[in-house]
């Protein structure tokens, strides 16, 4: 098992990019290696992440402006070469079909349940560290 696993968290909001820390804690799942996140504000941000950095999945907020986490997960599903799975974040429960159209793989609403958060992304962390093997 590699030692940490990175996750990009995405938002203009710091305290969603906080709450999303807390909800997975440091390590989302025993069977998982424990989390190192790197937060992005901006969509420039968030895109040189992707260029320095190997990024294991990235949690994307549906609500960030002026550029959603839907489109943006949308765009890094066309543009990123063996683009990481995205974690959405969206608003309610309706919105689930945007996150379809946006390619997420996987969706959980605000506000933030900590252990249906947690569940998914050791989900997709386990999903991208057995592509990896």
């Amino acid at each position: 098992m590699q030692p940490t696993a990175t996750v990009l968290v995405y938002s203009d909001d710091a305290s969603t990019r906080e709450q999303v820390r807390l909800a997975a804690g440091r390590r989302p799942a025993p069977d998982v290696p424990p989390v190192e996140y790197v937060e992005c504000a901006t969509l420039p941000g968030l895109l040189r992440a992707l260029e320095e950095r190997r990024i294991d999945v990235c949690v994307l907020d549906g609500e960030t402006a002026p550029a959603g986490g839907m489109g943006v997960c949308r765009q890094l599903k066309d543009e990123v070469f063996r683009c990481p799975p995205v974690l959405l974040l969206i608003g309610r429960p309706q919105d689930a079909w945007l996150a379809t159209w946006s390619r997420a793989d996987a969706v959980v609403t605000h506000p933030l349940d900590p252990v249906a958060f947690a569940g998914s992304l050791a989900g997709l962390l386990r999903e991208t560290l057995a592509a990896r093997a």
